[in-house]
């Protein structure tokens, strides 16, 4: 009997590995449906799309799950999901109109450090003298990858600092985003969380696009719709879906490593299937974002205060 339950918990622990696999599989491939979809929309639209599909995707949770939040946790909500949706992902995808998919991929390597160091200033966490070296680095590939400018790939678009820059400042809103939102994931499933965040901030997002970008047009290719379901069911709802569904059987410090796959799939489907090209400083600069990155998700715990541990 023992050894069939210890046979099952290390099923469950490499099925929740592999979920949290797929949903950072999942998250490296925004930025290419989302470029796609750029060709003959908006990027406010573009981004509006993605979470009306967001929401249909995960109906089924908003059907069948009602949050029971008080007044005050409804207003932290709703605050957290203004940032997270309309406030973080107007900007990123503006920035992702104005850059390649690759330098935006490996900008967002840099948020697991960035949370690191929020982390510190907010939540009074400490980063030891390793977590401030692996911040320099992957600030400074950052740069070096935003002065960079590369060639255009095959769609013609140039990678360029205003993106790039866009791209950043989005991170910095979602590093509030999630500061916020951990009040929220303590007491509550994050699943009914996730679902009726998405649909308050698509909620939000939908009255800002509408009034001052006009309602999105209908009239767009298969590709382009393909692209955009892609975005919002493969992109936002699974992956939500699955990363937690995979937190429930492995621990969170452990699964933050597959975080990294985002901006690695999403340079190299820049670079194999549009035809972008780094540069061999782009090359080190992503190779600075990326390893600081992955070394700070797998860290030891014991590198820091053991109740206050960054991951």
């Amino acid at each position: 009997m023992t050894l069939q339950i210890s046979s099952s918990n290390r099923r469950f622990t490499a099925l929740g590995y592999g979920s949290c696999a797929l949903a950072g599989a999942f998250w490296g491939t925004g930025f290419f449906f989302g470029k796609i979809a750029l060709r003959e929309m908006s990027s406010a639209h573009m981004v509006l799309y993605r979470f009306l599909f967001a929401v249909v995707g995960l109906s089924p949770v908003l059907v069948r799950h009602r949050p029971q939040l008080n007044r005050q946790e409804w207003r932290i909500l709703l605050l957290a999901w203004f940032l997270g949706v309309p406030l973080q992902f107007l900007p990123q995808f503006a920035g992702l109109a104005r850059t390649t998919v690759s330098h935006a991929a490996l900008m967002v390597g840099t948020l697991p450090v960035v949370l690191a160091l929020a982390a510190t200033v907010f939540a009074h966490e400490r980063l030891d003298a390793g977590g401030w070296l692996l911040l320099a680095i992957s600030t400074a590939g950052a740069v070096l990858i935003a002065f960079v400018s590369g060639s255009a790939g095959r769609s013609g678009d140039r990678p360029s600092i205003a993106g790039d820059s866009m791209i950043v400042v989005s991170l910095l809103i979602s590093v509030a985003w999630i500061l916020l939102n951990q009040h929220l994931l303590r007491r509550h499933s994050p699943l009914v969380i996730t679902a009726w965040g998405l649909l308050c901030g698509t909620a939000m997002l939908a009255v800002w696009v509408f009034a001052v970008n006009g309602p999105p047009p209908i009239h767009i290719s298969l590709t382009a719709w393909l692209a955009l379901a892609a975005s919002g069911l493969l992109c936002t709802a699974s992956s939500s879906v699955l990363w937690n569904w995979g937190l429930t059987r492995v621990p969170a410090s452990r699964a933050a490593v597959f975080l990294n796959l985002e901006p690695i799939i999403g340079s190299v489907l820049g670079i194999t299937l549009l035809g972008e090209r780094l540069g061999a400083a782009g090359w080190v600069g992503g190779a600075m974002i990326i390893l600081s990155a992955v070394t700070m998700s797998v860290r030891q715990h014991g590198n820091l205060e053991p109740d206050r541990a960054i991951v």
